[in-house]
């Protein structure tokens, strides 16, 4: 039989709530996160560890796409236990070994504060380096979107984009984005709450109808 896991209690922020303040040294200097974020979008991310092939990975490519973060109004935040003195040799030598400058900031959590309130370690994992979190949060403060990868399978870019790319639009147009919905798709009309509404929805003129439950229009 194999030995059974043992399962401790979790600390990670649920969908829905305030995303938990900190202060902490990073790259660019000491910042706390409510102040740092001001009105922006945040993408806070958590790679096991400095100097390794898959997290390198990430950090290039996250670099490659910042412009476009940036148009969406998100900051990119990332993290991991090692030192501020690791993080910089490791930033230095990403740019001596492939001309790419990493723009923004690397959180250096070596007492794990920021990891431990964001539930990024993953005991049965590792117990000395973060699995791979993505923290989506809003202006406001609060978490809308969550995802955790292995140590071992680098995260999608382009997936984190379209996630983004839903919640700003679910904010601004009071709607819902169907599965693998990107920019430019159809969206969802929400679904009735009262018989006015299931009137409203059965007669309304919309661009694809297919049941007073799932209907779908162009924006």
């Amino acid at each position: 039989m194999s030995e059974e896991i043992p399962q401790t209690p979790s600390s990670i922020p649920k969908i829905g709530e305030k995303a938990p303040d900190f202060t902490a040294v990073t790259t660019h200097g000491e910042l706390t996160l409510s102040e740092w974020q001001g009105d922006s979008w945040v993408v806070l991310f958590s790679h096991p560890a400095d100097f390794t092939p898959v997290c390198t990975t990430e950090f290039l490519a996250f670099t490659e796409r910042f412009d476009e973060f940036q148009k969406r109004n998100v900051k990119l935040i990332g993290l991991s236990i090692d030192s501020i003195h690791s993080h910089m040799a490791w930033m230095n030598n990403i740019r001596e070994k492939t001309g790419v400058t990493i723009p923004f900031p690397v959180i250096a959590d070596l007492d794990m504060n920021v990891a431990k309130k964001y539930g990024m370690l993953h005991e049965a994992e590792s117990t000395t380096a973060t699995v791979r979190a993505v923290f989506i949060i809003d202006p406001d403060r609060v978490v809308r979107a969550l995802v955790y990868y292995p140590l071992n399978a680098g995260r999608n870019m382009d997936e984190i984009l379209r996630l983004i790319d839903a919640l700003q639009t679910v904010d601004k147009y009071g709607v819902a984005c169907p599965a693998n919905w990107k920019p430019g798709d159809m969206v969802i009309v929400p679904p009735p709450k009262t018989v006015n509404e299931l009137e409203e929805r059965l007669s309304g003129n919309y661009d694809e109808k297919i049941d007073f439950y799932l209907i779908k229009k162009k924006l």
